[in-house]
């Protein structure tokens, strides 16, 4: 189980998000059993998007992630729901690249550079809110930070990591959001900017020992911070047999016709790789049912 905190500062200005999300990772190994540069983007994709999803205001509110950068992962979706659960798949899990000159996973190969970053709302209004920029790196967090600033005008700090152990399985992953408000006085700018250059990596912190809570606080040290929430957080998929039976019904007389022909049609979930398998009679029915309406 993961673990996001919140922390605002004294005069309400300045808040921070922070993410222990190294369960959260594991399990997207587990599923999509990724190799390691695909599990330090899609990582970090799904935490960034948790964070976001995080800051939205009402339950049933939403957002998706998408990041296309033209690399060989291929594309990468990230959901959350406003509690932050998330979760998240790419085109191709399996990508093997050389590391770094400093050693590092070179995520930004990985997912690309010549592309965009696309977020989209659902507010429970008549239509989401799309917004998209230019990706400027690959490595998720800078994209996230520059989406926001172009976007959304608003003064944004991403960080992002994933620590992965050389059998794959994660070692630590996380991450922090801090978004300025508009009133945010000038000192909270600078107390903010330096703070930033003087904080170890993401990664470095979680080894060191530091919670969510820990690197919220640090975040906004000097700005007399207090926790304003604190929440368990998941990787977690709501796809079942009802979902995916309305997915069928959805598309065409043409396309479901074309799924009667077999015996069995087996649809399966790109996020957490459930199998849904329906008898020629169950899409015959759905049929029927859509040529009678």
């Amino acid at each position: 189980m993961g673990r996001i905190v919140r922390t605002i500062s004294a005069d309400a200005s300045v808040v921070c998000s922070a993410i222990d999300g190294t369960d959260i990772v594991s399990e997207i190994e587990r599923i999509h059993k990724t190799s390691a540069v695909v599990t330090a983007a899609l990582g970090r994709l799904a935490l960034g998007t948790s964070l976001i999803g995080f800051g939205l205001k009402d339950k049933d509110d939403s957002v998706t992630v998408k990041v296309n950068g033209g690399g060989p992962i291929g594309g990468m979706t990230a959901v959350s729901d406003s509690m932050g659960n998330v979760k998240a798949y790419c085109g191709e899990n399996i990508v093997e690249l050389p590391l770094k000159p400093n050693g590092k996973l070179d995520v930004g190969a990985a997912v690309g550079r010549n592309g965009t970053i696309t977020v989209v709302k659902d507010l429970g209004l008549k239509e989401p809110y799309v917004g998209q920029t230019e990706l400027i790196s690959g490595e998720i967090a800078e994209d996230i930070t520059n989406y926001f600033a172009v976007s959304e005008q608003t003064p944004t700090v991403c960080a992002l990591g994933v620590l992965v152990n050389p059998d794959l399985s994660v070692r630590s992953a996380g991450g922090f959001i801090i978004q300025l408000l508009p009133f945010a006085p000038e000192e909270c700018i600078d107390i903010i900017e330096k703070n930033i250059t003087t904080m170890p990596s993401v990664t470095s912190m979680m080894e060191l020992g530091l919670s969510a809570e820990d690197i919220a606080m640090r975040a906004l040290n000097g700005l007399e911070p207090n926790v304003l929430d604190d929440f368990s957080v998941e990787y977690k998929c709501n796809c079942s047999r009802e979902k995916t039976e309305q997915m069928i019904f959805s598309l065409s007389e043409k396309d479901i016709e074309s799924l009667a022909e077999d015996e069995l049609t087996e649809v399966k979930c790109n996020f957490c790789d459930k199998v849904y398998t329906f008898t020629r009679d169950e899409i015959v029915a759905l049929r029927n049912k859509k040529k009678a309406r």
